[in-house]
């Protein structure tokens, strides 16, 4: 009996801590389902992209979105004129720190999924002639070459803002962002398609290009930073 009154009292007990607890996580969703969200449009050095943003504690928003921008350029390396077909496509998880509560100024902190690549392309010179490493082909003989450049996937970001999308009482807000992600060195695979001459030839062709990826790759690396650099215009409901 007395085993019994103890369980009945313990069960009671959890029971009633378990309502408690329920009701304060209650509470808590219901705070924060008041602040609402918001949905950003941006434009700058990443494109054009959005953003949802949500609340996460007093000084704390959450952002997460989308970036796209294409660009297409002409590059010359060494000897070797490339067409560069280009995407940067990012997606972000950040976090804005508001220092000062009711201050529009943050820090911000996240990580991007980096997802920029380019397609080069090589452009022979005059007379269809390439020259790889100090020695001359001929695109009769080689064909063509191709590769692409990629940067390392993901990219942490560290950057400071002014702007606050879920301001009370104010559903359009304007803000803007000055940071810069880390993308790493760069990858470049460039392959020549359509070698018909001899295999002594073709070998050499494959050695020499190695050598001009490795300047390219080198020459691309100059861009393990990217300046961030963007204005927004948000909406809150």
């Amino acid at each position: 009996m007395l085993g019994c009154s103890i369980l009945k009292g313990f069960s009671s007990m959890a029971f009633k801590h378990t309502v408690f607890a329920f009701a304060a996580l209650l509470a808590g969703a219901s705070a924060q389902a008041q602040v609402g969200a918001a949905v950003t449009a941006d434009l700058g050095t990443t494109g054009a992209g959005f953003h949802i943003v949500v609340p996460m504690e007093s000084t704390l928003n959450g952002r997460f979105g989308a970036n796209y921008f294409k660009h297409d350029f002409d590059k010359r390396s060494g000897l070797v004129d490339y067409k560069l077909d280009g995407k940067l496509a990012t997606f972000d998880v950040l976090f804005d720190w508001y220092v000062i509560p009711q201050s529009n100024f943050r820090l911000t902190g996240g990580v991007l999924y980096n997802g920029t690549r380019f397609n080069a392309t090589g452009v022979p010179a005059a007379g269809g002639k390439f020259t790889f490493n100090g020695n001359t082909y001929s695109t009769t003989d080689i064909g063509s070459l191709k590769g692409d450049v990629t940067f390392r996937r993901a990219a942490p970001y560290i950057g400071i803002g002014w702007g606050n999308a879920l301001t009370p009482n104010k559903r359009w807000n304007f803000g803007a962002d000055i940071g810069a992600f880390y993308q790493g060195k760069a990858q470049v695979n460039l392959i020549p398609y359509g070698c018909t001459t001899s295999n002594a030839v073709c070998g050499k062709l494959a050695s020499d290009v190695a050598v001009e990826e490795l300047r390219l790759q080198d020459e691309a690396s100059d861009y393990k930073v990217y300046p961030v650099l963007r204005a927004t215009l948000s909406y809150s409901f």
